[in-house]
């Protein structure tokens, strides 16, 4: 009787920690598919209007100074230079905003979650490439 209350403990245990639909990993990457949901809309809502509503960036020239010194927001899915940082420093860039490196992206840091600025993240990612992401991971990405 020990033993058969042991094994049904551990099936309803084993069984809790199942994936929900919607939190499946995407294949080769760090992020689930709930977390590329959740991006979608902390995106919108806090990144599209100068990043683009598919993180395809606005300016075709991203790389050129604006009149006032600064540069445009640049695409980050994956045809831009986002995909030379880390993890931790595309992090730390939503956290701080881009007016350090010459942009003039506001700091996110009070404004969202640590959680909804990894979602925004792979929000973005999710455009990259399989081969774009690969570099990076071996780039040291997910340091």
């Amino acid at each position: 009787m020990k033993n058969i209350m042991i094994g049904a403990t551990t099936l309803v245990m084993v069984a809790g920690c199942a994936e929900q639909p919607g939190d499946t990993r995407i294949p080769g990457r760090w992020y689930t598919q709930a977390q590329v949901e959740q991006g979608n809309t902390v995106f919108q809502k806090n990144c599209a209007l100068c990043h683009g509503e598919r993180a395809q960036g606005l300016v075709a020239d991203w790389k050129k100074s604006l009149p006032d010194g600064s540069y445009p927001p640049p695409p980050l899915n994956g045809s831009a230079h986002a995909w030379h940082h880390p993890l931790n420093m595309l992090k730390r860039t939503v956290d701080n905003g881009g007016i350090p490196l010459g942009g003039k992206m506001p700091p996110f840091k009070s404004i969202l979650s640590d959680d909804e600025k990894y979602a925004a993240i792979s929000y973005f990612q999710n455009y990259w490439s399989d081969e774009i992401y690969n570099a990076w991971k071996e780039r040291g990405g997910l340091k």
